[in-house]
């Protein structure tokens, strides 16, 4: 299908007195393909009417989906046992279109952050191949909550020194400290309590009144609080780590 910009091209060259031949030889497309054009005379790409393979079994669908408990894997297997010729990939995407058994996400709200009030931290275990072997690493991860910006290592522990490294790695990195550095509810910072009732242990609380920051946890089950930091795990496994391997001695 011709696009907007090859469509007001053929428009444009008519309306210059250029002959169809001449278009369609510039354009490299069929003469016919040029007489459609300027017989519709709109530069706007006609939208494609395809119709819904699943749209015949609509009612059977929700008949299923209540018996099948929701299940479409269960749903399409019970449609092809009477006959029906859709894949599953089609009744899926039928069912999304048209709402069909889906239950829209509600968000679980927002956090808004100004420019240098938060950073947030946390690590996540994670395969890496190093000199031919595979070994479970350490991924620790910051991330300043307003600009995004990410800062990563992989170590093989996550004890009390090693985050000690990391923070002030983070720090230099992101030319600065922020207020407070959410963290999960980890041993490695945390002496006692959880949540706003989170202690630090002393040499973490005095680390971080060195780089001009507080420690501060959210509560236990809440991972929505330290969303900025948990969605680039998924980046870093996926992305960076995918077909990556180091030679021995760099972790």
């Amino acid at each position: 299908m011709l696009s907007q910009a090859q469509r007001t091209t053929i428009m444009e060259l008519k309306a210059k007195g250029v002959s169809s031949h001449e278009i369609a030889r510039v354009l490299k497309v069929s003469r016919a393909t040029v007489r459609k054009v300027l017989r519709s005379n709109s530069t706007n790409v006609p939208e494609i009417q395809r119709k819904e393979k699943a749209e015949p079994y609509r009612q059977q669908i929700l008949d299923l989906l209540a018996s099948c408990k929701g299940n479409l894997v269960r749903v399409h297997e019970e449609l092809k046992a009477d006959g029906a010729t859709l894949s599953c990939q089609a009744l899926t995407a039928f069912c999304r279109r048209q709402g069909i058994g889906q239950t829209p996400p509600v968000p679980s709200g927002q956090y808004h952050f100004e420019p240098g009030v938060e950073m947030q931290h946390d690590t996540s275990p994670h395969e890496v191949e190093v000199g031919g072997r595979k070994y479970k690493a350490q991924t620790a991860s910051a991330v300043l909550c307003y600009s995004r910006m990410l800062f990563f290592q992989i170590a093989p522990t996550f004890q009390r020194f090693d985050c000690k490294v990391f923070l002030t790695d983070a720090v230099r990195y992101m030319n600065g400290a922020p207020q407070r550095v959410m963290t999960d509810n980890t041993h490695v910072v945390v002496l006692r309590g959880t949540g706003r009732e989170m202690i630090p242990a002393p040499e973490m609380e005095a680390f971080a009144d060195r780089l001009g920051f507080r420690f501060v946890a959210h509560a236990i089950g809440d991972a929505d609080r330290s969303a900025r930091v948990e969605r680039p795990f998924s980046f870093i496994e996926n992305n960076f780590l995918a077909g990556r391997t180091f030679p021995a001695g760099r972790i």
